[in-house]
This record gives structure tokens, sequence and C-alpha cells, in this order.
């Protein structure tokens, strides 16, 4: 019997999937877990369906993705550290700092969690951290740590 999976099911395949398994295993556990549905023709127009608003949704997502990207890279965000005498800064320059800075400064709300500094920041000047947005989607981003 074929079904379509509605969620990922473990050792069978993942959701919006079309599987073929015995009629006992879909009848007695997929279907009634609300894990699957069978493969009619309405349930795979459905199917079809959905997975062309999902299409559209990704591509509309991904030119998005594509002009804050572009935003980020017309120049260096700023970020203000307090310095001794030296030129090296007190502590070091942060995912939070650099996520705060983006969003004061070109209008983008990213999430720490998403930018990973390349190199210890101690010292005033240009640095760069890579921003991953997902998907393979990623950037690198240069910030510019300035005496406040």
């Amino acid at each position: 019997m074929q079904v379509i999976l509605i969620q990922d099911v473990n050792n069978l395949g993942g959701a919006n999937e079309v599987v073929k398994v015995r009629n006992g295993y879909a009848r007695n556990y997929l279907i009634p877990q609300k894990m699957a549905v069978e493969a009619s023709p309405s349930n795979l127009a459905q199917l079809e369906e959905r997975m062309k608003q999902l299409q559209k949704k990704e591509a509309k997502l991904l030119a998005e993705i594509n002009s804050v990207i572009a935003k980020l890279q017309e120049g260096p965000v700023k970020i203000g550290a307090k310095t001794g005498t030296s030129g090296k800064i007190f502590g070091s320059v942060t995912s939070v700092q650099i996520a705060r800075a983006i969003r004061d400064q070109k209008g983008y709300e990213i999430d720490r969690r998403r930018i990973h500094i390349i190199d210890d920041v101690k010292e005033l000047g240009t640095y760069k951290a890579k921003i991953d947005f997902g998907n393979g989607n990623e950037t690198e981003v240069e910030f510019e740590v300035v005496a406040e």
C-alpha cells in the first residue's frame, strides 16, 4: 500500500514523501497515529499543491535572504569598545554586540547564535564574522572595532 507521510518516521522517510509499506503497518499504525494518509488521487493532488506552495515560500525566503546579504556586505558594521592606552580592548567583542550593531546600523534583526566570529577580537581594527541563515546560505560580514 502506498501512503503519504505527514511527519518524519524513523527508518521510513520524511514528511510529504510517498512510500510503499505493508497494508497492516499502514492501517494499524501509520494512519491511526496520524503519521500518514492513504495515497489516493485526491491526497496526491493535495500533496502536489502543498509542494508548489512550499517552493514558492522558499523562493520568497531566498530572495529576502539575498537582499539581507547584499545590505550586510555594503560596508563594515562599527562596534564601539573601551580600550586601554596600548590600543587593546577590555574583554572582547561578542556575537551579541555584533547582532546589536547590525540591528542598529543596518536595520535587520539577526539571532546572535547564527553569528560566528572567525578571529579573536582583542584589539581595534577590522575583523570578519560568518552569519549562517540556514539551508546552506551564509555570508561573511566585516565589522570594525573602534574606540568609544
